[in-house]
């Protein structure tokens, strides 16, 4: 709006309104979550739903999809088949850097279980779905629905669902939503397929 009228974003949006109205990057943050189990348990569910294009699954386990999203494999085979973009990025399970997180979570359900649960449950897909393999992306997990993505930051020892997370919406180019996918797309490219 200052480009088309030609006046300063502060004369047109003083401090106190750029305060209470998101006008920069931060328009494409929907909402903060102190805990990825504080999302809206349908969330994933209507991500997965409306997504057409593009559904990247950049969880080390993705373990809880399976547990609140119905018939998974069956939606996301069909999904692929219809020409969308799915993809699979999980942990090595056999990286030391997987060892030394379960050893961090101390938690009989380990990683590599919930990594195993994951690969059975895309097996049971119609059409095979792509999966890779890495533990780079330990620390921070990351799924995105064509111009929607949630990424979780990892704390301490917490489990997965303990991480503070986020909700992006696509807005603008070059946008935290943007960088997201850049981060998906190059965790992908190192990756091992499985």
């Amino acid at each position: 709006m200052a480009e088309v009228l030609g006046k300063d974003v502060g004369v047109l949006w003083p401090e106190v309104v750029r305060r209470a109205v998101k006008v920069g990057s931060d328009r494409e943050l929907v909402g903060v979550y102190a805990r990825r189990s504080d999302l809206p348990r349908t969330l994933f569910r209507e991500l997965i739903e409306r997504a057409k294009t593009r559904l990247w699954f950049g969880g080390f386990t993705s373990y809880f999809v399976w547990l609140e999203v119905p018939n998974a494999p069956a939606t996301l085979g069909t999904k692929l088949d219809n020409g969308a973009d799915v993809r699979f990025l999980l942990g090595d399970p056999a990286s030391p850097v997987t060892t030394g997180r379960d050893r961090v979570e101390a938690t009989p359900l380990t990683l590599g279980t919930r990594i195993a649960m994951s690969q059975a449950e895309i097996a049971k897909s119609p059409t095979p779905l792509p999966v890779r393999i890495s533990d780079r992306h330990i620390a921070m997990s990351t799924w995105i629905f064509d111009d929607d993505a949630i990424v979780a930051t990892h704390i301490g020892a917490g489990l997965g669902q303990d991480s503070v997370t986020l909700h992006f919406r696509r807005r603008e180019a070059g946008g935290p939503f943007d960088r997201y996918v850049e981060h998906f797309e190059a965790l992908w490219g190192d990756a091992q397929v499985a």
